[in-house]
């Protein structure tokens, strides 16, 4: 694996790729991820057409004032994996932005939790909508967390 880098990739770039090509580039550390990846500490570990997977090891940075994880960490994981598998199954010139997505806090997430997986899989992708759902996992594959999207899909 190439070392992790940080940034945006440009819009031009991101042009000239199909979806897949591009969420795998952020998979394999050839693509530079996004900087909020670097600062929640998230990676994007796995990458194939419909599918993405991020992983994260929570840490007392991540709670909130009750002493668990942030949902809304949560909610940005699962937002990402979920709109990355929809990307993932983007033609070149053809982006995505999510509309909304619904999350569902099932198990109290805490640093003591060790690396949880993150999965998003697409259900369907149209031409100008994409939907997806997403499960967050703990080592045990115990459910932690799910939640659904729906994008709008748009030429780039």
């Amino acid at each position: 694996m190439t070392a992790r880098t940080y940034g945006t990739v440009s819009s031009e770039r991101q042009k000239q790729m199909s979806g897949l090509e591009f969420v795998q580039g952020l998979a394999d550390g050839t693509l530079p991820l996004n900087t909020i990846a670097k600062t929640l500490g998230y990676d994007v570990v796995e990458a194939e057409s419909g599918r993405v997977v991020i992983t994260l090891t929570p840490t007392d940075a991540h709670l909130n004032p009750a002493g668990t994880v942030h949902g809304g960490l949560t909610a940005t994981l699962l937002d990402s994996s979920m709109g990355l598998a929809v990307q993932s199954m983007l033609d070149k010139g053809i982006s995505q932005t999510t509309l909304e997505f619904k999350i569902s806090l099932l198990r109290p997430i805490t640093p003591e939790t060790g690396q949880i997986r993150v999965e998003g899989k697409v259900l369907n992708c149209g031409r100008r909508v994409g939907t997806a759902d997403g499960r967050v996992t703990d080592a045990k594959g115990r459910l932690l967390a799910h939640g659904t999207t729906t994008c709008l899909i748009f030429p780039a």
